[in-house]
């Protein structure tokens, strides 16, 4: 089962169900009049008088949609779409990946359900895309994450997001193409969460914002544009500049098929 929240711009919006999940009391009945969660279900483990856990897959699905039709179940209560077709899966991670779909999750149609198992397997949809280095963690001699920017409109380095940790060999590479910041960096004095729902802080090593590199991201951005899952690392690509990188807030830097 999961719980989604829906944006005005009628993309997924986690941030707005953390937000609600860190209230209490009349606080968080404000956050749920304000952004109200749907409940999707992809499952049925509890039914009145069945041994439900013992059933297939194929025959729990079969029961969770005769319980939607029966109850007349409509939103917040929400079936999640299912289907066997590789076709109509590749549709779905092409086109809902624009409401913010990070991927699809998928099971053995006789597979039964196993406390404490991963019965589930889950298949991102992902992008490969141009950022721009504006601060890294670790040594510099050897960075070990990068924090990742795009220049707005108005020529201002705008944060996009962190990638996930270097290969110690690519760290050492990056070190010697990385140009310590001077004093009107526009990033000076801001801090950086080490994750999601986490108050741990990182201590960065600003840099001029000049080095362009490619990352693979899953397609999950939050409501300000930002990816919001670490960017895995690709390579650096100091054969392009920073104007060469689209603006903060825009689509994908090129195809995936793409040298």
């Amino acid at each position: 089962m999961e719980l989604v929240v829906w944006d005005a711009a009628g993309r997924l919006a986690f941030e707005r169900l953390q937000g609600r999940l860190q209230r209490r009391g009349a606080g968080a009945l404000r956050r749920a009049e304000q952004w109200p969660a749907h409940f999707v279900a992809f499952d049925l483990l509890r039914l009145s008088g069945t041994d439900t856990p013992r059933r297939t897959y194929r025959r729990r699905r079969a029961a969770l949609e005769a319980l939607f039709t029966d109850r007349r179940l409509t939103a917040p209560w929400v079936l999640c779409p299912s289907t066997t077709d590789e076709t109509t899966v590749r549709e779905w991670l092409t086109s809902w990946t624009a409401v913010g779909l990070e991927g699809v999750v998928y099971k053995r149609l006789e597979g039964r359900y196993e406390p404490s198992l991963r019965g589930w397997r889950k298949r991102k949809a992902r992008e490969t895309e141009d950022a721009i280095v504006g601060a890294f963690t670790g040594s510099p001699a050897a960075p070990r994450t990068l924090l990742l920017g795009r220049y707005d409109t108005d020529a201002h380095p705008r944060y996009i997001g962190r990638g996930t940790t270097l290969p110690q060999t690519a760290g050492r590479a990056l070190a010697g193409l990385l140009t310590p910041a001077g004093d009107d960096h526009h990033w000076t004095g801001w801090t950086f969460s080490a994750g999601w729902g986490s108050r741990e802080r990182l201590h960065v090593t600003l840099v001029e914002p000049e080095l362009v590199v490619e990352v693979g991201v899953d397609v999950a951005r939050d409501n300000a544009g930002r990816w919001r899952l670490p960017a895995s690392w690709q390579r650096p690509r100091p054969d392009l500049s920073p104007t060469d990188v689209p603006a903060f807030g825009s689509g994908p830097t090129r195809p995936k098929a793409a040298p």
